[in-house]
């Protein structure tokens, strides 16, 4: 059974592709990240500047792109987390997905995705520790 990947999907690889020649090439990865929150509107731009933010207070996660989206990264390149805005695939709702290089191991079972909806004080301080967490502060 074959495989398709829809509209979304695709532009994704797409960004993938892309992201990897870009890299190659030396482009400015942190602009990269600046510009894909740049170009998100409304409350998604919100939050993903907000996140932007958190992650810059509380780590040292290098701002760049990934399948397009912004993410962040460790000294090793390894992508930590990434800002998924709900509209690049057509969801409901933003998510703040963490990857196999986040240090968020608790026993067997574990988040490793949040949806996010709007960012209050209490929402500012979780992600603050999580991304602590994850970076193994």
């Amino acid at each position: 059974m074959a495989t398709t990947f829809n509209k979304e999907e695709k532009a994704a690889i797409r960004a993938a592709i892309a992201e990897k020649k870009a890299t190659q090439e030396g482009a400015d990865a942190a602009a990269a990240c600046d510009a894909a929150i740049a170009a998100m509107t409304g409350t998604e731009k919100e939050l993903a500047e907000a996140f932007h933010q958190l992650v810059n207070e509380n780590t040292s996660l290098a701002a760049k792109t990934w399948y397009g989206m912004p993410a962040y990264a460790d000294a090793d390149g390894k992508v930590v987390v990434a800002f998924k805005p709900g509209s690049k695939f057509k969801i409901r709702y933003a998510t703040l997905e963490f990857q196999q290089a986040a240090k968020l191991d608790d026993g067997d079972l574990w988040p490793v995705g949040f949806a996010l909806t709007k960012l209050d004080d209490a929402g500012k301080k979780r992600i603050a520790e999580t991304l602590k967490t994850a970076v193994d502060y």
